[in-house]
């Protein structure tokens, strides 16, 4: 895989490069987020490990530039944590969110979860209807009274897994295990924040997605 590391600190990228080659993957590296436009313009990479806070372009305008012209997997990396900036990489279309400071081996770890999620093909062509809400299964696609949802991939996987899971109370933990592939540190927010954008995207079908008080969530018609 040719991997793309921006960040302002060399130091950062030259130990994330180390693990990267480590396990037989080509690295390139940018110094901020206008540099990884620029070489997004002109090449194609098969994820990009994107820094928040950089000069001349920080990482969120670079991602959205980005993204306009490449469907490229991309894992932000950053010191702030707070739900809003995470919820906000979400809505631009991000994989994944990684708090600093971070592991190497989860860095990778993560790496790994988003590869095989995006290199995974679904199976049938099983089409569900639940009121006005319609979901493709294999098309990826989700209609909410006849009207096409706009949703970020990560969305789109956990709503697939719901219904799969139709009325199993699942825990947070297990989302995160399963949906997101690895132990996330028990940092259930993450779940807790695509559940909210889940529901914002169905509308009155949010009614389907239930929040067990406690524990976690269940699709129940």
């Amino acid at each position: 895989m040719k991997i793309l590391i921006v960040d302002d600190e060399e130091m950062i990228r030259g130990v994330l490069r180390e693990y990267v080659e480590f396990e037989g993957n080509e690295a390139f590296e940018a110094a901020d987020g206008m540099e990884a436009v620029r070489m997004c313009k002109d090449a194609d990479y098969d994820l990009i490990l994107m820094d928040v806070m950089m000069p001349h372009l920080d990482g969120f305008s670079a991602v959205k530039e980005i993204k306009k012209t490449k469907d490229v997997p991309v894992i932000m990396l950053s010191a702030r944590g707070e739900e809003y900036d995470k919820l906000f990489a979400f809505e631009l279309g991000v994989d994944d969110y990684v708090t600093k400071p971070f592991s190497p081996k989860e860095v990778m770890a993560r790496i790994n979860a988003v590869t095989k999620r995006r290199t995974q093909k679904p199976t049938g062509n099983e089409i569900l209807k639940f009121e006005g809400l319609e979901i493709d299964m294999a098309g990826r696609n989700v209609y909410v009274d006849g009207v096409k949802a706009e949703l970020t991939p990560k969305e789109y996987e956990l709503l697939f897994y719901l219904v799969r899971n139709k009325g199993i109370a699942l825990t947070r933990e297990k989302l995160l295990y399963d949906v997101w592939g690895f132990d996330f540190y028990g940092d259930d927010r993450t779940v807790d924040t695509h559940v909210k954008m889940l529901r914002s995207n169905l509308k009155e079908y949010r009614k389907f997605i239930v929040t067990l008080r406690g524990l976690g969530y269940k699709f129940e018609e």
